[in-house]
């Protein structure tokens, strides 16, 4: 005893008094959404929260304990919720001694911790569990809800449809609950529904936490395992802004795991907002329009447009590249009573490509311009023609007569773009004879259609887009052919309005975004706070062509939009001075029963159905572009004599400048808001 007080009791008691610091993070609500107006699209809606923070070395009955007490106080949701295994272990708590009985030491014998608790798991009967009452299954519910926190970690216990008098009981009991505290919580909330949601994307909920396949990924980057995270969209996309800075603490614990004290480390901040460039009126709008649309058109001629599904739009600011609407609507052919006749499919715009036809002739021109096989004056005889061992080819109205390259886009002539194809490939065409073209004709093609967006990323700001129809076939002149009037290769609406906007804008290829501006979030009030950063306009490319290329093919956009273009009757007294181009390709479906399974012949060969892309791209006013649109109505029926590319077409610009001059009547200046005066008040104090 002399020698531990006098020799080594500082040292002792030193030991005694031991202390270890912890530090943990506490989440913070996300950042919002806003439109490019200032208009709330997604924000946090508040919600009671009841909390669990277990401390060090707490143990599994000491959980079980604070669960029963719990149970006094709230309801709790079981059904479905337990599994087999959340009532063996229960069961297990309940009856260590005997369970751990059951085994012998040699049949243990070898067997690391986890293994023995496995086998005394199994060593549990379904009669010994499928006895409990509701009380104690929800008992069971809320511990496992417990065990699902880790150490000093707030882990949220419950937070859906918490009544006040729940709240306030377990408040007044939280001294007989150790580790549980009443708080507040967040849920995701959409002002406008369903609008734009495909885009917006998702999160996890706090039960689901990060996945698991990216553990490692986002435990490096300071996340819990129960934090929510970005999963689609914008979401996922903005994560790191979005997410905000968690609030981080340290717990000064003594020997016995007693928190003695706790220090703030770093005040937290919820997430940054995002400005985004879509106008929710003008969305709404376009909305209506392609289900309405859609609808009449399937319902007005079912059969024949028995494939056809889907109706795509996407409307941007050529200038900058910010996406002012995207549409998708699927017809739910399938639906049951009191479904919705259409869903929200606007993915479709970035995920899915299809054939567009003759809306890319623009991008033919202009590379049979740049290559030196076409002049402004270069005049041809639009005619059917006839190859040895191959198909006759034309226009859809055969026999137009002899055009040069601007009547060959107000007309849609094929003939012209196949002897662009043609020369580029060094073949002069002779009636019958055979097709020959050099081997890398349709690389240079590609390489050019490239330039406009047309086969490539767009860039825009979204986890994932597709690029269109990537195995071509290098060694059929046929398919070079093809390609030229968009009867081969594949784009989605995204492309289509990329190449559109590159047309309109004088050769700019403008990288296209859904986010305009990153928010400070507001500290006094509710909407945008300070300025944090600006998506700034990015020009991927610039077209090889000569600009006064680009400005023979804009004034042939603007002929087929007046008498004698093949848009003209869509497009009769529109005032705000449209351009643009029609197309139509040719797709061949497979016909399919009830189930999906697909319908063959007497032959024993699949049947086919040929159907029609109806596609059309534009941009207005003509002289000084400030919205395009592109436009994509995939399998309708060849028969169904329908001009839905037209009819969306023609109603999407009109909304968007009956809203322009509807704002202006109520003094309401589409350059300046609200949010905008903001920000350039920062950037001139800056």
């Amino acid at each position: 005893m002399g020698v531990v007080q006098i020799l080594t009791g500082e040292s002792a008691q030193e030991e005694i008094d031991r202390t270890e610091n912890t530090t943990t993070t506490i989440p913070v609500p996300r950042g919002e959404m806003y439109d490019r107006y200032g208009r709330v699209m997604v924000n946090n809606e508040p919600l009671y929260s009841i909390t669990y923070t277990p401390p060090k070395g707490v143990q599994p009955q000491d959980r079980l304990e604070v669960a029963e007490k719990m149970a006094e106080y709230i309801d709790m949701d079981f059904e479905d919720e337990l599994t087999e295994r959340d009532l063996k272990d229960y069961y297990f708590i309940q009856n260590e001694e005997e369970v751990t009985s059951r085994l012998s030491e040699e049949e243990l014998e070898g067997l690391d911790n986890g293994e023995v608790y496995q086998e005394q798991i199994d060593s549990i009967t379904e009669d010994e569990i499928s006895n409990f009452d509701d009380d104690t299954k929800e008992i069971i519910a809320i511990k496992k809800e417990l065990d699902q926190a880790y150490t000093l970690s707030p882990h949220v216990v419950k937070n859906a449809e918490i009544s006040q008098e729940e709240y306030s009981t377990v408040a007044e009991h939280l001294s007989e609950l150790p580790g549980i505290n009443v708080t507040s919580d967040w849920e995701r909330e959409y002002p406008f529904e369903n609008t734009f949601r495909g885009f917006l994307g998702g999160i996890t909920t706090s039960d689901q936490g990060i996945p698991r396949d990216e553990e490692e990924y986002y435990m490096s980057l300071d996340y819990s395992r129960n934090d929510r995270v970005g999963t689609s969209g914008l979401e996922e996309q903005y994560e790191s802004v979005l997410r905000g800075q968690k609030e981080k603490v340290q717990y000064t614990t003594d020997k016995s795991n007693n928190v003695i004290d706790t220090e703030v480390v770093r005040e937290g901040s919820r997430g940054k907002d995002l400005m985004l460039s879509l106008d929710i009126e003008l969305q709404q709008e376009v909305d209506k329009i392609v289900e309405e649309e859609l609808v009449e058109t399937i319902e007005k001629n079912p059969q024949a447009n028995r494939h056809m599904e889907n109706a795509i739009v996407v409307m941007s600011d050529p200038n900058n590249g910010e996406i002012l609407a995207v549409s998708g609507k699927e017809y739910n052919r399938d639906r049951e009573p009191g479904d919705d006749k259409v869903s929200d499919a606007s993915y479709q715009a970035v995920y899915n490509a299809y054939m567009p036809g003759s809306t890319v002739k623009g991008a033919t021109v202009l590379t049979g311009l740049e290559e030196g096989v076409i002049n402004p004056g270069t005049t041809i005889n639009d005619r059917t023609l006839r190859f040895q061992s191959s198909q006759d080819k034309s226009s859809y109205r055969p026999g137009i007569g002899n055009v040069n390259y601007r009547q060959a886009l107000q007309q849609s002539s094929n003939v012209y773009m196949f002897f662009i194809a043609m020369w580029m490939g060094g073949h002069e065409y002779v009636e019958n004879g055979p097709l020959g073209l050099q081997s890398d004709t349709l690389q240079r093609f590609v390489y050019h259609f490239n330039q406009f967006g047309l086969g490539v990323e767009t860039g825009i700001d979204f986890p994932y887009e597709a690029k269109g129809f990537e195995e071509l076939d290098f060694d059929s002149p046929g398919n070079v052919l093809d390609f030229s009037i968009g009867q081969y290769s594949t784009y989605t609406a995204m492309q289509l309005n990329q190449y559109v906007s590159t047309i309109a804008n004088g050769g700019n290829r403008v990288q296209p975004k859904l986010v305009k501006e990153v928010h400070n979030p507001n500290q006094e009030e509710e909407g945008l706070g300070p300025l944090y950063n600006k998506n700034d306009t990015t020009v991927m490319n610039r077209l090889t062509m000569d600009d006064s290329d680009i400005t023979r093919v804009q004034e042939a956009f603007r002929d087929v939009m007046l008498p004698g273009g093949t848009a003209s009757g869509y497009f009769e007294g529109a005032d705000y001075q449209p351009a643009g181009k029609t197309g139509t390709a040719q797709e061949i479906v497979t016909e399919r029963d009830d189930e999906g399974n697909i319908v063959y012949d007497a032959d024993g060969d699949p049947v086919q159905y040929e159907t029609l892309n109806l596609t059309m791209v534009g941009y207005a006013p003509y002289d000084d572009p400030e919205v395009t649109f592109s436009v994509i109505v995939p399998f309708t029926g060849q028969d169904a004599d329908t001009s839905i590319n037209g009819e969306i077409s023609r109603r999407i610009l009109d909304a968007y400048f009956d809203l322009k001059e509807e704002r202006a009547e109520d003094g309401i200046n589409l350059e300046l808001t609200e949010a905008d005066e903001k920000v350039e008040e920062v950037e001139n104090e800056e």
